[in-house]
């Protein structure tokens, strides 16, 4: 039976997008997987696979044969292997570095200035072996074990080229009469081939650390996690490791701690800093009951917790997971990059030997070592890793920004979808509101009869819509006690219909009135107006054809609706509300928002159709509501928003989540994702660019013309560059407003 799973691993040894795209290559054909991606960025490898087919251990072995290597390991040790694993490389680079420049110093002052000394091709000789053998060594093995496979990538480009300088250069300092019987002089290239590695490494040096900064927010997040726990055994207290935690163990938390996992206070009163994951800055009180989360502080009293959710099932954990996820993912227009990087290096393979081949069938064996400098120098110059990195690298910052400011994003489908929404539609109940309702006025049809109270106070405990909160904490207020019901229903956008001693109770909107042929009294009707008039959402209470009592119900503003829609405005979003409230309450919420289009009396079925029909007028919808009662419309639209609190967050709902009850977090979450957009395109048509006007500058075009000749030396020192100031431009995104 299968049994398809999806797992991200970190992949170490990637080079470039060649290296990415070789992963994905070995991946793929192996059997059982039916979906792999690597993301260059975060040398990440998201797999989909029938478990019962293959393993990661499998994969493990296929991608160790490609010459690269997998970190299988237990989900919660993965990311802290990597980084160890990416720290030791970094150490190790940063020596490369260092042993290379020491020897390709003095190479250029041989090469330079004491070109013609008797024994300088000698000692340029002894000084280019080191460099190849110890501080380029991963260069010649990676490109050897791309070989066996048929496969290349950067490795191969500067093991090529290098190999071919210092050939050329072999052959020149040990047969140099071929050349000079010729009437030629026997040029040697060994700089290049040792100023080629050393640039190739401090470019590699510097891009490891930028893209070390790229990863900055996610290990903000897991920064929050306690390593260990002080839990309570026969009746001590026993610290043990944050994985050894069991859902029902008792945590005690000291005052000035870091809470390590989801639970409910069983003993003790304290507040608690929950602003690195609600966003909001107040500490809130906690007391016996009151459910606390992973990663956020306590403050003042210590206390117990019993554990209720531990390891990868925290909200804590549950966030960080979204975003390394949605780090990881891959816009759409990667994939148009992925398709040329594909063919990047062999392309460029083949334009090197052209370019020998058009020197020598030109300018003859007289420009023969032209031909080997410009064939090295296109090798060289050309950079499939700046397109490698042009999305991802821009997708990590953007998405790691996001997550600091409590914008969620889900995946980079999303964040690229989101610059292209031209229409945002707004649920009003706990999106435009403050989510709270209270009872603001009781109209009796007849006089207040305590047994209709009772009848609805049972009905209304059974509902879980938001406004039946409100008439459960007014009728409790009263010390009211609730009936036993024989029968509950609860219908869709309407309300809800009870059964008791025979007779039929329903409790709703204006539709139930309709739907039970009943008459609202002179009474009800003449302060209806009056209620409505100030925005107040309006539930009515009857039985049978008789409607015996309308409450008003009041829904405060959030104080940022108004800025929020003013700054979307702005930014020439078209904004709507949706809401189920009557069409005198809608108008009224409206006129106090500033908005002119909105939806009244909407059923849930109403708001998708609202939204299919903006679509079929091609404009790119957003929904913006709670990601359970807006569902349907969350589901159709172009791009769905889910508003969080924290613990109630929709996170498998909508493709974003606003953690905290900011509206203006939702204009930022649109500008955040122009800038992202806009920022790959930058890095996309530079790293082209790059390469378009390079290559050809390499292998020699602007030589007849203007005797310029690019050397192997600076071909080295511009593709490191490239990659460097592709990720440097990403990370400048970081302290954008």
């Amino acid at each position: 039976m299968s049994k398809i799973e999806k797992s991200a691993f970190p992949v170490l040894q990637l080079h470039c997008a060649g290296c990415a795209a070789n992963v994905e290559k070995i991946i793929r054909k192996i059997e059982g997987v039916s979906e792999a991606s690597v993301n260059l960025a975060t040398n990440t490898l998201t797999v989909v696979y029938d478990s019962s087919k293959t393993s990661p251990e499998a994969m493990k072995v296929a991608v160790q044969a490609g010459g690269y290597d997998l970190i299988i390991e237990a989900e919660n040790k993965r990311e802290e292997i990597k980084e160890q694993q990416q720290q030791k490389e970094y150490r190790t680079l940063r020596k490369q570095v260092v042993g290379a420049w020491v020897f390709a110093v003095p190479m250029m002052a041989l090469s330079m200035v004491f070109m013609h000394w008797t024994f300088s091709n000698i000692m340029q000789l002894i000084l280019t072996v080191p460099v190849m053998v110890l501080f380029g060594r991963s260069f010649y093995v990676g490109a050897w074990a791309q070989a066996k496979q048929g496969r290349c990538n950067m490795d191969t480009l500067v093991a090529l080229s290098t190999s071919i300088a210092f050939l050329f250069s072999l052959f020149n300092t040990f047969f140099p009469q071929f050349w000079l019987s010729r009437g030629l002089e026997s040029h040697v290239y060994y700089e290049a081939s040792v100023v080629i590695i050393a640039f190739v490494l401090t470019g590699k040096l510097m891009e490891a650390r930028a893209k070390g900064n790229t990863s900055a927010a996610i290990k903000k997040l897991m920064g929050l996690q306690p390593k260990t726990a002080f839990i309570r055994r026969n009746n001590q207290e026993v610290e043990i490791p944050i994985e050894e935690l069991k859902i029902g163990d008792e945590v005690v938390v000291r005052p000035g701690e870091q809470i390590p996992v989801d639970g409910i206070l069983s003993e003790g009163h304290s507040y608690v800093d929950e602003s690195m994951i609600s966003g909001e800055p107040i500490a809130v009180e906690k007391t016996v009951g009151s459910k606390v989360l992973a990663g956020t502080i306590n403050q003042k009293g210590a206390f117990v917790i019993v554990a209720s959710q531990v390891g990868s099932a925290t909200v804590l954990a549950r966030i960080i997971k979204m975003v390394q996820d949605a780090q990881g993912s891959k816009a759409p227009v990667q994939r148009i990059v992925d398709k040329v990087t594909a063919f990047f290096v062999p392309i460029v393979l083949i334009v090197s030997v052209i370019t020998f081949a058009l020197w020598w069938l030109i300018g003859g064996t007289e420009l023969i070592s032209y031909g080997v400098l410009s064939a090295v120098s296109v090798l060289v110059i050309a950079c499939p890793c700046a397109l490698g990195l042009a999305t991802p690298t821009a997708l990590m910052v953007g998405i790691g920004k996001a997550a600091n400011q409590h914008i969620l994003i889900k995946d980079a489908v999303a964040l690229e979808q989101m610059c292209k929404i031209s229409v945002v539609a707004l649920d009003k109940t706990g999106t435009l509101t403050e989510g709270h309702p209270t009872v603001c006025g009781w109209i009796w049809g007849k006089q207040a009869n305590e047994q209709f109270k009772n009848i609805l106070l049972a009905a209304e405990m059974k509902s879980e819509h938001p406004l039946a909160e409100a008439i459960v904490e007014s009728l409790q207020a009263e010390k009211i006690k609730p009936v036993i019901l024989d029968s509950f229903e609860s219908i869709t956008g309407k309300g809800i219909v009870v059964k008791t001693c025979n007779t039929l109770y329903w409790v709703g909107n204006h539709k139930l009135i309709k739907d039970n042929e009943a008459t609202l009294p002179d009474i009800i009707t003449e302060r209806l107006v009056e209620y409505e008039a100030e925005g107040n959402g309006i539930i009515y209470f009857g039985k049978g054809q008789d409607v015996l009592a309308a409450i008003a119900v009041t829904d405060a503003i959030k104080p940022t609706s108004s800025d929020a829609i003013k700054e979307l405005q702005k930014q020439g979003i078209e904004v709507c509300m949706l809401t189920g409230d009557g069409q005198r309450t809608a108008q009224s919420v409206a006129r106090k928002l500033g908005l002119n289009q909105f939806e009244a009396d909407a059923l849930p079925e109403d708001k998708e159709n609202f939204v299919r029909e903006l679509q079929l007028q091609g404009k790119k919808v957003a929904m913006v509501g709670d990601g359970i009662n807006d569902s349907q419309a969350l589901a159709l639209a172009d791009v769905s928003i889910a508003m969080g609190k924290g613990t109630d967050i929709a996170m498998d709902v909508a493709m974003i989540t606003l953690m905290t009850s900011d509206l203006l977090l939702l204009p930022k979450a649109f500008g955040l994702s122009r800038q992202t957009v806009r920022l790959i395109k930058q890095n996309l048509f530079w790293a082209f660019i790059y390469n378009l006007i390079g290559i050809p500058i390499a292998a020699g075009v602007l030589f007849p013309l203007f005797g310029i000749l690019l050397n192997p030396m600076l071909a080295s020192a511009a593709m490191a560059f490239s990659s460097v100031s592709v990720v440097l431009n990403s990370l400048s995104l970081a302290n954008r407003k």
